[in-house]
């Protein structure tokens, strides 16, 4: 992330860590503002437009949202929203993939620029809808994603330009439709903790994407009824779910995989070093039960020659190429 705010906080940061003989992390954005009286006045009204969010928002108790609040590049950076228990969004109401009820996207500033948010924090909220965290291709096209898997430093560039540090902690997202938690390409260092996932979903309760990473889904409850998998890890690497009850309703649990071709875009980090341990797995279904499924495609899919013609990634090799995955401790139940 970057931007004209980012760089003067950071270096005071620095400098603090520095003279408390602190390691110091380049990441720990201060706390973005108090949101005023206004601000919040302004967030918790009627209106059905979304709410750029850019400060620290606290809501009384029995205050509620019902607009949608989209967190949006860098000058979002150490917004975060605690609800004290109350909601966002309307009960029942289907959100869109383009408006969910939170939204945290980075934003095109040139070509080859995205302005990011980071140190983003939600906590104590109901959410109705979606959680949605997109870096490139957060303005509805696929163009610059395909671009960029065109080049071999992809993965980077795709990190580069996606939110980061984004902490979901003791929330419950109660899915209408959209898939309930969604982590975009590029995505990085997202958390789920001591959380709860319910409702409906048309494909997963909860999609980390492509070049995705770090992400920690810890000590939650998900129950979820999906048409597909619970939970997918697409191309996605170094992550931890770990400690969470998953009733599958059915379902298989967690599948790991590499979407190879779709919509053209090369996939070029394999689902990787994750580590799924220690959850235990409820309502699996009778015949075939799949708890978690490592290499669930390895390039079974009829778009996945749309990339073809480059030397990396799924252009040069359809399979799954999941490694170093580490599935222990697992009940089933």
């Amino acid at each position: 992330a970057s931007g004209p705010g980012r760089a003067p906080a950071l270096m005071s940061s620095l400098l603090a860590l520095l003279l408390l003989g602190a390691a110091p992390d380049p990441w720990a954005l201060p706390a973005a503002r108090p949101c005023t009286a206004a601000e919040l006045a302004e967030l918790t009204d009627a209106a059905t437009t979304p709410w750029r969010l850019t400060c620290r928002a606290v809501l009384a108790p029995g205050q509620a949202i019902v607009r949608p609040i989209l967190i949006e590049g860098a000058e979002a950076s150490g917004a975060g929203l605690d609800c004290n228990g109350g909601a966002i969004g309307r009960p029942g109401l289907a959100v869109t993939t383009r408006q969910p009820t939170i939204a945290v996207w980075s934003r095109r500033i040139t070509a080859e620029h995205w302005s990011g948010p980071t140190d983003i924090r939600v906590t104590n909220c109901v959410i109705h809808g979606a959680v949605r965290v997109w870096g490139m291709g957060a303005d509805g096209s696929y163009d610059d994603l395909r671009a960029s898997s065109r080049t071999a430093a992809h993965t980077a560039t795709t990190q580069g330009a996606a939110p980061s540090h984004i902490e979901l902690d003791r929330v419950t997202i109660v899915g209408t439709g959209s898939i309930p938690l969604y982590v975009g390409p590029g995505v990085t260092r997202l958390s789920l903790t001591r959380s709860t996932l319910s409702g409906r979903s048309d494909a997963t309760a909860l999609y980390l994407d492509a070049e995705s990473a770090d992400t920690r889904i810890e000590d939650n409850a998900i129950a979820v009824a999906t048409r597909r998998e619970v939970i997918a890890v697409d191309g996605s690497a170094r992550n931890r779910i770990t400690g969470n009850r998953i009733h599958l309703k059915g379902r298989p649990g967690v599948f790991l995989y590499r979407n190879c071709g779709e919509r053209g875009v090369i996939r070029h980090q394999t689902p990787s070093d994750n580590q799924i341990t220690d959850n235990v797995f409820s309502g699996a279904a009778r015949l075939r039960p799949q708890l978690v499924v490592v290499g669930s495609r390895e390039g079974r899919r009829s778009y996945c020659g749309e990339d073809r013609g480059y030397p990396f990634g799924s252009s040069a090799d359809d399979g799954d190429r999941a490694t170093n995955n580490v599935v222990a401790r697992n009940l089933r139940r």
